[in-house]
């Protein structure tokens, strides 16, 4: 199977660069291109690609807002931000978006490659790096934002339901850790840890582990710091 890429960066030479490297590699295709947010909507809804790699800081429309539109439509087009490391301040607003994952400009075409299979497989891409910041930003939240607003569920019935094992899943998928690596710190097998995965996004109504870190934060199951 092909994964269709979508490059949304209102740099031609970025989105030459990308394309490159995606259209010469088996099993991946640019289907589009967009140099602003709305018009990766548009490319977005005429091409439906597996994944759009979509820049932050583009006019006429943003990264974010074209990011929300485009997870709000229903299709499962998984969206992947290009950041640099002075974007921190949008991390948190991309993750509540809808985004599944970042990628730095500067990546290596392997991490490209792999970070567009991770987010095509229904996965989401947080490195530990980009967690830190995500941590960072949701800790100088007001508390009624951590919490989620007004109107919004207690944090013990948003974690009713879960095992004692599903809440040590979520707690270290919160903080950061991949199925090996929960394996390996529950003694238990890769399988049996993406299968809790698996249950914890069935039970929080959750697309990814993206909103899974966000959940685990602001339940308070897992403390900022």
């Amino acid at each position: 199977m092909t994964l269709r890429v979508v490059v949304a960066d209102d740099q031609a030479l970025v989105r030459v660069g990308f394309r490159g490297i995606i259209d010469a590699t088996d099993g991946f295709s640019v289907v589009g291109e967009a140099a602003n947010g709305q018009e990766a909507i548009e490319v977005t809804r005429q091409t439906r690609p597996d994944v759009v790699l979509m820049d932050v800081r583009m006019p006429v429309m943003d990264g974010i807002e074209a990011t929300r539109q485009i997870s709000a439509d229903g299709s499962g087009v998984r969206t992947l931000i290009l950041t640099t490391f002075d974007l921190d301040e949008y991390v948190y607003a991309a993750l509540r978006a809808g985004a599944s994952g970042f990628l730095l400009k500067d990546t290596m075409p392997a991490d490209l490659l792999a970070a567009i299979r991770v987010v095509a497989a229904g996965d989401a891409l947080l490195a530990p790096s980009i967690t830190r910041r995500l941590i960072g930003e949701f800790a100088r939240l007001p508390d009624s934002a951590r919490s989620g607003g007004a109107g919004a569920a207690p944090a013990s019935s948003v974690l009713d339901g879960l095992t004692e094992r599903e809440l040590e899943v979520l707690t270290l998928v919160a903080r950061g850790m991949s199925n090996s690596e929960i394996a390996d710190t529950l003694v238990i097998s890769p399988a049996t840890a993406k299968t809790h995965v698996a249950h914890l996004l069935a039970k929080l109504g959750a697309r990814d582990r993206v909103q899974l870190v966000i959940t685990g934060f602001k339940s308070g199951l897992v403390k900022v710091g």
